[in-house]
């Protein structure tokens, strides 16, 4: 077997739900989420884009249900012992075939929680999933309850992000060379991920994002390259990624010379970013550092170049993004507490100037103020 945490570590993560569950009054609970299944067993694949579920009894007893093809994937990369296997056919139902498994482990009438929110359950096979239980036992969502375990990570986990910010970092000094007039945005590209494949890193769980010109104004990635002109902007962001933990990072780079708007709005996000530094500490929530990005936009008059939302938690998350449940926005009562890995972005695009403007870091929250994991520092990077 070939897991990236030892035999105690996924013991403690154990405990932690079987509390979690009996707070709940929960029998059982049928992951679906591959960051679940990934953090409770090590289990590792993209297979989940197909039905599977992981069962988790309220005794520790594991049983995962999956195709053939991730068979052996799950016998090499986790510690579940217990592996039943659904027949790809012409109108094949797994959910007829999870309905046995329960029965055969005793849980018919029992209280069980379920993943719903989770890209690891399609709205079909939900949808067949209600219909095959709703007379079985007592289903419940309880799609919060393992992400809410992981915000809390362990020093092993924290290793692994440490040892992902370094990859991110790695990366930006790759494409340093490279963002100049004249750069093409697929060697910057390809430079940023071949850092972290050298660096013994992953795949992200989303695309790495780079736009330039009037493309620097997405935060999305689309297909298509660019060359770099005498007086640019460049707007990337990538993550390194170590054991599927994610650090991710965020810059607007000015080739040539900024604008008067440029340094406007990079002044702008450096003193939110400052802000937000005072509150991403224990004693103040999510909704809180949201507030303070928006009062500081608004203070500037730039509410309506900002996002309504500005970062969320980090951790280990699989395809198709590398975004924790748990996200800054209005309103969220997620209290901040030591031992969280958090991603704060500003992001400022303003489409009446054509000017964008970018700054994201990834922090570890203390007791205390937060330690910044990238080495890099905040000043505007010019080229």
């Amino acid at each position: 077997m070939a897991q990236h945490f030892d035999r105690e570590e996924y013991n403690w993560r154990m405990r932690r739900l079987l509390d979690a569950m009996q707070d709940n009054e929960l029998d059982a609970m049928l992951l679906f989420a591959q960051e679940s299944m990934y953090w409770l067993t090590g289990y590792d694949t993209f297979g989940f884009c197909f039905f599977q579920t992981l069962v988790v009894k309220a005794d520790g007893s594991m049983n995962l249900l999956t195709r053939s093809a991730d068979l052996r994937q799950a016998r090499h990369t986790s510690i579940i012992e217990n592996i039943s296997i659904w027949t790809d056919r012409a109108n094949a139902d797994p959910t007829m075939d999870l309905k046995n498994l329960l029965n055969d482990l005793d849980l018919l009438g029992c209280r069980i929680g379920v993943e719903y929110d989770t890209h690891g359950l399609t709205g079909s096979n939900s949808r067949k999933l209600d219909n095959q239980l709703q007379s079985f036992g007592d289903l419940s969502d309880a799609s919060g309850l393992v992400s809410s375990l992981r915000l809390i990570k362990s020093p092993a986990e924290i290793d692994c992000i440490k040892t992902a910010a370094g990859l991110a970092d790695a990366a930006l000094d790759a494409a340093m060379p490279l963002i100049k007039p004249g750069g093409n945005e697929a060697d910057i590209l390809a430079a940023m991920q071949s850092a972290v494949f050298a660096g013994g890193g992953d795949y992200p769980a989303n695309e790495f994002i780079i736009g330039s010109g009037a493309d620097a104004l997405l935060c999305r990635y689309k297909s298509g390259r660019r060359v770099l002109e005498d007086n640019d902007q460049l707007t990337l962001e990538w993550a390194g990624v170590y054991g599927h933990y994610h650090a991710a990072m965020m810059r607007t780079v000015i080739v040539g010379k900024p604008t008067e708007r440029h340094l406007e709005l990079y002044d702008v996000c450096r003193e939110t970013l400052e802000e937000i530094e005072k509150v991403l500490r224990p004693g103040h929530n999510f909704g809180d550092v949201f507030a303070t990005h928006a009062k500081v936009m608004e203070d500037r008059g730039l509410t309506r170049h900002r996002l309504n939302a500005c970062g969320y938690s980090l951790g280990a998350r699989f395809t198709p993004s590398w975004m924790e449940r748990e996200m800054f926005y209005s309103g969220n009562e997620q209290n901040i507490r030591a031992d969280m890995s958090l991603f704060v972005h500003m992001i400022i695009m303003d489409s009446e100037t054509n000017t964008a403007m970018t700054l994201g870091h990834p922090y570890l929250t203390t007791e205390e103020e937060p330690a910044a994991l990238s080495a890099h520092n905040l000043d505007l990077i010019v080229r």
